[in-house]
């Protein structure tokens, strides 16, 4: 068994609790989806969001939203580099897989897109 890393992000159009939670409960559910992991096979998270973004943390959509309440998870204010991407979530999920690293598909939605094309497949 490998432990691999995912990368996953997406964007928000506002500094919103509930369009945050939205937002980051749809990127991990994507991430899962996309990988077709299960929930036993995740070992922990590290979430990144811009700081524009201040109401909620994204962790608490993967505890409230999709019910996943035994993995570790960190929340991180993501370092300002001028002309970056604005109101972004970014994840980095570790995962316990028979897949190589060429088998993982990174997931990035909305404006985030644009951050990564040469891990999209």
């Amino acid at each position: 068994m490998n432990m691999l890393a995912i990368r996953g992000a997406t964007t928000v159009s506002s500094n919103n609790k509930s369009e945050i939670l939205d937002e980051s409960a749809k990127l991990i559910q994507t991430i899962i989806i996309e990988n077709l992991l299960n929930i036993e096979d995740i070992i922990s998270m590290c979430f990144t969001m811009t700081n524009d973004l201040d109401k909620v943390y994204p962790s608490v959509a993967v505890r409230e939203i999709l019910n996943i309440v035994d993995i570790p998870m960190l929340n991180f204010e993501e370092k300002y580099i001028d002309g970056s991407l604005r109101m972004c979530i970014r994840v980095m999920m570790y995962i316990n897989s028979e897949k190589t690293k060429k088998g993982i598909k990174h997931v990035y939605l909305n404006e985030a897109t644009n951050l990564r094309q040469d891990l999209i497949k």
